[in-house]
């Protein structure tokens, strides 16, 4: 029991102690301590929750994204926070409360240092749930559907098709003809709905294999999946409708393409095929390649890199070429870098619950090295590009963003351990899309 917890315990009474729900947790959200009245209010006993479980899962979903952030800067700021909320009972039914925040602190070396919040809850006793549930913001619809599908990792599709687009039409295959925007919008989109099936069906058999749920460690945006289930922000079923729904979308954009007017036959099907059964797999059993130490690293990197190029050329032009598919490498290698540094946080439940992926297998100190080698090695890819007259000297823009690749190599090393590093983990996201989109303009306009 933090010191906080004990003044305020001393000056309730008995009656008080049953009535006022106080739970202390740390910086992540995991709940440290859980009094009696938190036992009465909510219906957990302390040993279900502490440990096990964050505040978030108190409070339903769309609070938890449309507000708590805010109501933990201003406890942390101004030292406190109150406020009306609805929370939710272990059975499923709302609770009308007014909850009060404040930060807790210990010292380390004489300074004050943050190390969680301490929550207290009060029953408003005949109040309507609908009525203390705050308000939703106008922009919570659209994070949700960002949650849900992972939206922001789209990148890792987006910046290969370009890529290949623009390489195709500006010297990279001696005869393309004009640039075709339709066949463009219908070979984006494929690939687009593709990547949406994998990342959903990806936190579907997450979630059912329990490894979402072990999770306790992080609460981040980009470590142990969306979370969208555990927000209950769409139901299990509903998430294996959506997936299945994107593949679905995924399969009228190739049908188009390869039945319609560019006839490119059955030859792209095994494009589609591969970057399919590859997102399906990456966690559906039988295979789970993300469990089998090191094949499902590979399988994103050729995924979303030399196969994905090699794929948009053919479905732009009718020509299978090994050019393209070099081209994919290091695009490929620094998307591995986006998977290799989210699985940092993700370890240890990893491990527990079978998820053997390389980085559990290599430790994640030594991981570190493999993060410096996936950085050196898409840069290195870009030059022998180069070298080899696959591509244009302006492809060699892209080396511009390489003391960003030094920086980001740096935090790794620094913050392998510290929350800290999901900072590092969006970095990769920006840093992948801004050493694409500088090969791109280089190959365009250079």
């Amino acid at each position: 029991m933090s010191d906080q917890e004990r003044k305020w315990t001393r000056e309730m009474d008995d009656s008080e102690k049953e009535s006022i729900s106080v739970i202390t947790c740390d910086m992540e959200g995991r709940v440290e301590t859980f009094n009696e009245g938190a036992e009465k209010i909510f219906g957990y006993r302390a040993d279900e929750v502490i440990g096990k479980m964050r505040v978030s899962g108190f409070s339903p979903g769309n609070v938890v994204l449309g507000h708590v952030k805010t109501w933990l800067d201003k406890a942390s700021n101004e030292g406190e926070f109150k406020s009306d909320t609805t929370f939710v009972h272990k059975d499923g039914s709302p609770i009308p409360a007014e909850v009060r925040i404040t930060p807790t602190y210990k010292k380390v070396d004489g300074e004050k240092i943050q190390i969680g919040y301490c929550g207290q809850t009060r029953v408003l006793e005949g109040a309507d749930p609908a009525e203390t549930m705050p308000k939703d913001p106008w922009w919570l619809k659209m994070l949700s559907a960002l949650v849900i599908t992972r939206l922001p990792f789209l990148s890792a599709t987006w910046i290969p098709v370009i890529l290949a687009s623009v390489w195709a039409y500006n010297g990279g295959l001696s005869s393309t003809g004009a640039f075709d925007w339709p066949l463009f919008g219908l070979v984006f989109l494929g690939a687009s709905f593709l990547h949406l099936s994998a990342n959903t069906f990806n936190d579907y058999f997450d979630w059912k294999s329990g490894t979402d749920q072990a999770n306790n460690d992080y609460f981040l945006q980009y470590s142990g999946g969306s979370r969208a289930i555990e927000l209950d922000l769409i139901s299990e079923n509903g998430l294996s409708k959506l997936a299945s729904s994107f593949l679905l979308l995924a399969a009228v954009c190739g049908t188009a393409v390869i039945f319609g007017p560019w006839a490119r036959g059955m030859d792209l099907f095994w494009y589609g095929a591969a970057g399919a059964v590859g997102g399906f797999f990456y966690t559906a059993p039988p295979f789970k390649l993300a469990a089998r130490r090191g094949l499902g690293e590979i399988s994103i990197g050729l995924l979303f890199g030399p196969i994905l190029t090699m794929g948009a050329v053919f479905a732009l032009t009718g020509v299978h070429s090994w050019d393209a598919f070099l081209l994919g490498i290091p695009v490929g290698l620094l998307t591995t870098a986006i998977l290799w540094i989210n699985q940092f946080p993700d370890t240890p439940t990893d491990i527990a619950t079978g998820k053997i992926h390389l980085v559990a297998t290599l430790g994640i100190r030594n991981a570190r090295w493999g993060y410096l080698g996936l950085m050196a090695g898409s840069f290195l890819a870009m030059y022998l590009l180069f070298t080899y007259d696959i591509v244009s000297r302006g492809a060699l823009l892209g080396m511009l963003a390489a003391p960003g690749a030094v920086y980001l190599t740096y935090k790794v090393f620094l913050d392998f351990e510290k929350r800290e590093l999901a900072t590092t983990c969006a970095n990769t996201i920006y840093f992948q899309m801004v050493t694409g989109l500088m090969m791109i303009l280089g190959i365009s306009f250079l």
